[in-house]
């Protein structure tokens, strides 16, 4: 993505408190215990969004490129968000999300 500004910085997750620890390979946008994010993007990494809103997991998809991908739903404004999981994602609640949502 040619707007693309890398943020990989350690925060400690709205949600749960996990404290998360910079993923190394990419940029970490998500809390890798219960996945949750918040609405800080509009170009990822540029944090220049004023919602602020926490990001909830309501769904997993696969892709063939990409392999698993977080779907997101905003708990602010309702806006629907995607971005791939990350290598240490709990994959227990990756399965936990993929079983809720049929």
């Amino acid at each position: 993505m040619a707007n693309f500004e890398k943020k990989d910085d350690s925060f400690v997750c709205a949600n749960c408190g996990n404290f998360v620890a910079p993923l190394g390979y990419s940029s970490r946008d998500h809390c890798n215990k219960c996945l949750c994010s918040l609405h800080v993007d509009i170009v990822p990494g540029d944090r220049q969004n004023d919602c602020k809103g926490l990001l909830v997991p309501v769904a997993i998809e696969t892709n063939t490129k990409k392999g698993y991908v977080i779907v997101y739903k905003c708990q602010k404004c309702g806006k629907l968000h995607k971005n791939k999981t990350a290598t240490d994602d709990d994959f227990e609640k990756i399965l936990e999300i993929m079983k809720n949502q049929f």
